[in-house]
């Protein structure tokens, strides 16, 4: 796209990305109050871990499919559906509670159903901002949407817990909705650009249809190695990171002989330390290659987590500060990544292949807990924390030396034509 023409594109862009703040902050402030609310309900681990199966499922599941309806619908449209329905059954809910008939499985099934909003909202704000945006400012802008996600860690749940001793769970779902309908607001006055579909493209008429589309969209990623190394990447990350984080809480209790305040610091300096990586990468934008940036992000978050592993009993300020640059190389290694996808992937396919990455790199996430959980037992948590950052270390170090990776971005390592309507012959 020509952006000669939008010169008043950081007006538009902004007008929308302010509204998508108040719905993030409205969604993020009902996630923890109705995890809340479910601790206090029934103090059940089984309950929360279900509780987090079953928002995670649309996002492993259902996104490749939603990524390829994204791709053939309005972009504006679907943004603005995903909010409204978003809203209704928080509407829904908060009558259940109304009257008082409030179960755990309507918890379950209003966590499910808000999450298959989010699924379609996510990829088509990402898949619209390609074409809002120049391309020498979408890391920049990815870097802003990090420092949101990390303020909304800090202030949502912060929120949250105010507003739980002054409201009953109605009111929280009411500001919510309130939050829903700021965020649609604007789109009613802006036009974001759609893509140029082919003209071949046949009509979606069924099932079949939108497999096909799905099929496309891992054809597309098959002949691009390096996404794929890259998304191999992830996923290893993912499946040694995040469960280490999820144990620290035990890690404070059992570990440092501390309680929830030092917790709830813990927490929070990783959110800050996002807000002031979003920061950086939103004013510095990453080195020219974004894989660089992508790679020393991952020896950083390696040197962060070992921090984090190495800490004595009586260094609680060390993982004070591995935490801190944890989530500071959370949007160094994150925000390039988009920025790269946003960049080179045609944006009339950009819908798959967001969602794609995203329930590739994720779908690894039930199962690192299964995993995690009895070798942590048997090696102890800091054990776990150090094999992960042994594990970073090498991963970004290596990265380096693999041409397909180091060269993401280089035409030359990319497949000719990378558009889906040119795999017809492998189909």
């Amino acid at each position: 796209m020509d952006h000669s023409n939008l010169a008043d594109w950081k007006k538009t862009f902004f007008l929308i990305w302010f509204g998508q703040a108040f719905s993030l902050f409205g969604s993020e402030l009902v996630q923890f109050s109705l995890v809340w609310y479910l601790t206090k309900q029934t103090g059940s681990a089984s309950v929360l871990a279900m509780a987090s199966f079953v928002a995670l499922l649309p996002k492993v599941f259902l996104s490749p499919f939603i990524g390829a309806l994204i791709d053939r619908w309005n972009r504006q449209k679907v943004m603005i559906f995903a909010d409204m329905g978003i809203a209704l059954f928080s509407l829904l809910l908060a009558l259940v509670f109304w009257f008082g008939e409030v179960q755990v499985w309507h918890i379950y099934a209003i966590m499910f159903v808000r999450a298959i909003g989010s699924s379609f909202h996510w990829p088509a704000m990402q898949a619209s901002t390609s074409l809002l945006v120049p391309k020498d400012n979408l890391s920049r802008i990815s870097g802003w949407n990090q420092t949101l996600q990390g303020a909304m860690g800090i202030l949502a749940p912060m929120a949250a817990a105010l507003l739980l001793d002054f409201l009953p769970m109605q009111g929280i779902l009411l500001i919510d909705i309130a939050t829903a309908l700021i965020a649609i607001l604007p789109l009613l006055f802006v036009t974001i650009p759609q893509p140029v579909l082919p003209t071949e493209q046949p009509v979606l008429s069924s099932a079949r249809d939108l497999w096909c589309d799905v099929k496309q969209g891992f054809q597309y990623l098959s002949h691009w190695k390096g996404m794929l190394y890259l998304i191999v990447i992830a996923t290893i990350l993912n499946f040694l990171l995040n469960p280490g984080y999820t144990f620290t809480p035990l890690l404070v209790t059992d570990y440092f002989k501390l309680g929830a305040l030092e917790l709830s610091i813990l927490e929070a300096v990783f959110s800050v330390g996002m807000i002031a990586g979003g920061l950086v990468l939103g004013a510095w934008g990453g080195f020219r290659k974004k894989i660089t940036t992508i790679l020393l992000g991952i020896l950083g978050m390696a040197a962060s987590t070992a921090l984090v592993a190495v800490a004595g009993e009586n260094q609680f300020y060390l993982a004070l500060v591995g935490m801190c640059g944890s989530g500071f190389m959370m949007p160094i290694v994150n925000g390039p990544i988009s920025a790269v996808l946003q960049t080179h992937v045609e944006p009339d396919i950009q819908g798959r292949i967001f969602t794609l990455v995203s329930s590739l790199s994720t779908g690894m996430l039930p199962l690192s807990m299964l995993v995690a959980a009895p070798v942590a037992e048997w090696i102890g948590i800091r054990g776990w924390l150090a094999l992960a950052a042994a594990a970073c270390f090498l991963i970004g170090l290596s990265g380096f030396f693999i041409p397909e990776l180091h060269n993401l971005e280089n035409p030359e390592y990319q497949p000719k034509n990378l558009r889906h309507q040119d795999f017809s012959e492998d189909q």
